[in-house]
C-alpha cells in the first residue's frame, strides 16, 4: 500500500511534466499526417460499422436486453479500443523514449504514464462521441453517465499494471510487443464485448468473468444500459481490484529491479 501512495504522490507531484509530454506524444502521432486525428477515429468507427453490418443488418441479431445490439455494442467496446491503445502503446515507451532513459535524472517510471495518459485524451473524446449516439438514439442523459468515469480509471489502472510489466520485459525482449499485440487480440473475443455473456450456461460463465476486464465490459453498459452502481457489484468489485492491484505491485515490482539495467540494453 505504500508503494501505491508513494506512487500518486510521484505522479501528483510531477503531474504538469505527464500532461506535457503526453501532449506532445498525443501531438506527435499526426506528424506529416494530411488528416491528423482524423486516423485516430477512423479505424474504430470502422470497426463499429463492420460489427454493426455483420451482426445487426447481416445475421439479424436481436436486441441484447431490450436495446438495440448497435447502442449495446458500444459503451463495451470504447473502454476496449481505450485499453487496446494504452497498454500496447506503453509495452514499447522505453524503446520509443529510449533517448530519455538514458538520462539518469529523467524519472523512467513516469514514461508507462505518460503513454496512457496520452491515450487518455482520445478516449475522453470517445465518450463524448458516446453520449452523442446515445442522446441522438433518443436516450434521456442520466447521471448514470457519470460513472464511466470511474471504469475509465479502472482500464487505466489496469493497463499501468500490465504496462509496468510488459514494458520491462520488452526492453530485454523485442518480442513482448507482438506477445501482446497477439494478447489483445484475444482478448477482444474472449471478453463479451461483441457477444451476450447469457449465451453460455451459469456453470461457463465464471471462467469468462474471470477476465478483469469483464468488470470494465460490463460497468460501462451498468452505466448507459442497466443503470446500476458499481457498489451493486461487490463481488466483482473486490475481485477486479484485487486482481489489478496485484499485478500493479509485481508489474512495479519488476520495473524497480530492472530498471538499472535499462540504459545498457536500449
Amino acid at each position: 500500500m505504500s508503494r501505491l501512495l508513494r506512487g500518486f504522490g510521484e505522479v501528483l507531484e510531477k503531474r504538469e511534466l505527464i500532461v506535457s509530454l503526453a501532449g506532445a506524444d498525443f501531438r506527435k502521432r499526426f506528424v506529416g499526417s494530411f488528416l491528423g486525428i482524423v486516423w485516430m477515429f477512423i479505424q474504430p468507427i470502422i470497426t463499429v460499422l463492420i460489427y454493426y453490418v455483420i451482426f445487426q443488418l447481416g445475421f439479424k441479431s436481436q436486441p441484447v436486453a431490450d436495446v438495440p445490439y448497435v447502442l449495446w455494442l458500444i459503451p463495451a467496446i470504447v473502454p476496449w479500443f481505450f485499453f487496446n491503445d494504452a497498454w500496447g502503446g506503453a509495452t514499447n515507451c522505453l524503446y520509443e523514449y529510449r533517448h530519455l532513459v538514458k538520462k539518469m535524472v529523467f524519472p523512467v517510471g513516469m514514461l508507462p504514464i505518460i503513454k496512457i495518459v496520452a491515450s487518455l485524451f482520445v478516449h475522453l473524446i470517445f465518450i463524448w462521441i458516446l453520449l452523442a449516439v446515445y442522446l441522438l438514439a433518443g436516450t434521456d442523459p442520466s447521471l448514470w453517465w457519470l460513472q464511466s468515469l470511474y471504469y475509465s480509471f479502472c482500464a487505466a489502472f489496469l493497463a499501468l499494471g500490465l504496462s509496468y510489466l510488459t514494458a520491462s520485459v520488452n526492453a530485454f525482449f523485442k518480442d513482448m510487443g507482438q506477445f501482446v499485440q497477439i494478447i489483445l487480440q484475444i482478448g477482444m473475443w474472449v471478453a463479451p464485448i461483441m457477444w451476450d455473456l447469457n449465451m453460455f450456461s451459469e456453470s461457463i460463465r465464471w471462467i469468462f468473468k474471470l477476465n478483469p476486464f469483464y468488470y470494465i465490459v460490463e460497468g460501462y453498459r451498468d452505466c448507459f444500459i442497466d443503470h446500476d452502481g458499481f457498489w451493486q457489484r461487490p463481488a466483482l468489485t473486490l475481485y477486479f481490484w484485487c486482481v489489478a492491484g496485484a499485478v500493479f505491485f509485481i508489474g512495479t515490482g519488476l520495473f524497480r529491479k530492472l530498471r538499472p539495467h535499462f540504459a545498457d540494453v536500449l
